[in-house]
């Protein structure tokens, strides 16, 4: 019975579920069977159900339906709808299909908190509609690439799940403006939402979740190219309790939009405009004048973005931990220089592809206070001007654990052994060009190694 009723909640495949947990515990729950097959095991007589289902209240998914093959009562136990609150079916198994959810719905019903579906590309609104109607009391839902979901399913959600919290539908490319629209009639508690890759959200949908949910504290729309200023100024007009703003790739956004942003959101934590193209440094200025709670800021590909920007950041954002400045092609020594002094946090720097930065600029991070404590990942890809002196000025950093240096012609082995000498531990990425080859003599012919080095 309990394998019956098991396999009706759990596809076949989930057998041949390739788990390294799994697979150590399998020998203990054989054992395990052995005991409790009998109804009357001890463990069942001297521990109350409640304390039972309290443990189980604590296995993931492939242990729980394990121990619904030890005996009918732990069948029944491990089953019951109340250990079934978390559900991520990701490293367990994506290729569930509708009746599976549509099970899991019907036994968790109100105790169902959290679902990820992210990855499950054979759910569809149908059994989603289920999971709305029968989960009520939902707070989180991930479906991120379930690419056969429609508009259908948020409207399920807006009419059925009223205490929504997050919901993730980024790369799911059917999804438009309706979604949003009807998110933001049904669920005006929602404070999460990610619409990455969603080609059909426009900026009428980013208004229209603005203004009916004002609670929101983070937004990702990563890869929208038709996100437009007015709808991010919109959101800032309306939701100024944001902590999180990702709008990567939305090359569209110019420097009003994040001005207002900074103006009505001063509770800014992290902030992606990479590839933004179209943002200067009045943005930047924007954000040191209103935004102090800054941690991470990722401008990766802001081109337009120079020490001037950086100098007013570096004045007033003094919690930075993570800054990518990758192709921020204009900045200078005089960056790292106003960072060294006011951004004795940083523990992540990117300035891939600034090639005007110079060994000055590095010994000038290095004698920071951020150098000595917390830098720990520091990337210098593609910075011609970067020579050993750099890696000398480096061994300051003690806390440094990875260092990036593909393509600075000027770096050198030896550079890199001094800099590993004092810092053993530390991983750096580096490239070398391979050696031309001689003249070939003979049929002897010499191999160079083409390939990266990981010194």
């Amino acid at each position: 019975m309990a394998m019956e009723t098991l396999t009706r909640d759990v596809p076949s495949s989930m057998h041949h579920h390739n788990n390294s947990s799994v697979s150590n515990m399998k020998h203990s729950y054989v054992q395990l069977s052995k005991t409790c097959l009998d109804e009357d095991a001890q463990i069942n007589k001297k521990l109350p159900k409640e304390l039972l289902l309290r443990i189980f209240s604590y296995l993931d998914v492939v242990s729980l339906c394990r121990c619904a093959q030890v005996s009918r009562s732990w069948n029944v136990l491990a089953l019951d709808g109340s250990n079934w609150q978390k559900i991520d079916l990701f490293d367990f198994q994506t290729d569930v299909e509708g009746p599976v959810i549509e099970n899991i719905s019907h036994r968790c019903g109100g105790f169902l908190r959290q679902i990820s579906l992210r990855g499950c590309q054979s759910v569809g609104d149908g059994s989603l509609k289920t999971l709305a109607q029968c989960c009520n009391y939902i707070e989180y839902i991930n479906l991120n690439g379930c690419k056969r979901i429609t508009d259908s399913t948020s409207q399920s959600l807006s009419q059925y799940c009223k205490k929504l919290l997050s919901l993730d539908i980024g790369s799911c490319s059917m999804v438009t403006d309706l979604s949003l629209k009807a998110i933001s009639d049904g669920c005006p508690n929602l404070t999460s939402v990610n619409i990455s890759w969603c080609d059909g959200i426009t900026e009428n949908g980013v208004e229209a979740l603005a203004h009916g949910c004002p609670k929101l504290k983070s937004f990702i729309s990563k890869g929208c190219t038709r996100m437009t200023t007015r709808a991010i100024s919109c959101l800032a007009q309306h939701c100024v309790k944001l902590e999180l703003i990702n709008l990567h790739g939305c090359n569209n956004i110019e420097d009003e939009a994040v001005i207002k942003l900074a103006n009505n959101c001063n509770s800014l934590k992290y902030i992606c405009f990479a590839n933004c193209s179209l943002l200067t440094d009045n943005c930047l200025v924007a954000l040191s004048e209103q935004c102090y709670q800054l941690n991470t800021l990722e401008v990766a590909g802001c081109s337009q973005f120079t020490d001037i920007g950086f100098l007013a950041l570096s004045k007033t954002c003094h919690l930075l931990e993570k800054m990518d400045l990758e192709e921020c092609v204009f900045i200078t020594d005089s960056t790292l220089f106003h960072l060294a002094m006011g951004c004795p946090r940083l523990e992540y720097l990117s300035l891939s592809h600034c090639e005007l930065i110079t060994d000055e600029g590095i010994r000038h991070l290095s004698t920071s206070a951020c150098a000595s404590e917390h830098l720990a990942v520091l990337e210098l890809d593609n910075c011609p001007l970067i020579t050993d002196a750099s890696l000398d000025h480096l061994i300051n950093c003690h806390n440094l654990q990875r260092i990036m240096l593909y393509d600075c012609q000027l770096i050198t082995r030896n550079g890199i052994k001094r800099l590993r000498t004092h810092s053993p531990n530390i991983n750096v990425h580096a490239y070398f060009a391979p050696v031309t080859p001689p003249p070939s003599t003979g049929n002897s012919r010499q191999h160079y190694c083409r390939c990266c080095a990981i010194l």
